[in-house]
């Protein structure tokens, strides 16, 4: 989703590498929090979807999913699984009112840090009132990039929590961890379900 040219070619060149790292024969906790509060059948967009692990099992649960990922390797990967997925970044998201969900799994991370108003706008507009937004992003301060080249921008979950009212989401469930990525880093990182408001 990033227009980083760096991040794009790691993830293009290790995407096969990336989908082992984080392959699960099961929806982790996030993920059925998300399904659990969505309504069935309902229309979700997968906004990063990487080789497609999330859209395959959100497809499983019933749901209506549509898909996008700035790098072609991962669009491929998804696509093979069945997944209705295209090439995107942030900036396509220009939908109103379509979405009962938006799933953004440590996505949005490589956005810049200024541009993470905007973007968690552009998904708020694309939710349903009512609807729900799932976000995963690491944990700290500044902005910088791992030993594989990709950059991240890193917030503190007050941080995170005030992007979301700007945009008239209130959060309704949220998870802090740490876990070991495509880098060999133990990272601490947020994952955080919030509702749009019902009324726009």
């Amino acid at each position: 989703m990033t227009t980083d040219a760096e991040t794009l070619a790691v993830y293009q060149a290790r995407a096969a590498e990336y989908a082992a790292c984080f392959a699960s024969e099961a929806p982790d906790r996030a993920l059925l929090k998300f399904i659990a509060a969505l309504p069935p059948g309902g229309r979700v967009l997968d906004l990063g979807c990487g080789p497609g692990g999330a859209a395959v099992a959100l497809m499983a649960a019933g749901f209506d999913v549509e898909a996008m990922d700035a790098t072609q390797a991962m669009v491929d990967m998804a696509v093979s699984h069945g997944v209705r997925a295209r090439l995107g970044t942030f900036e396509d998201v220009t939908a109103t009112g379509r979405y009962d969900g938006v799933w953004a799994n440590f996505s949005l991370l490589h956005a810049p840090r200024a541009a993470l108003p905007k973007h968690i706008a552009a998904i708020r507009k694309a939710l349903k009132p009512g609807g729900h937004f799932h976000i995963g992003m690491k944990l700290g301060q500044g902005e910088k990039r791992d030993r594989l080249g990709r950059k991240y921008t890193f917030v503190t979950r007050e941080e995170l929590g005030d992007l979301l009212a700007g945009a008239g989401m209130v959060p309704v469930w949220e998870n802090s961890f740490v876990e070991k990525g495509l880098a060999g880093t133990n990272d601490p990182g947020i994952t955080l379900l919030a509702r749009a408001s019902a009324d726009d």
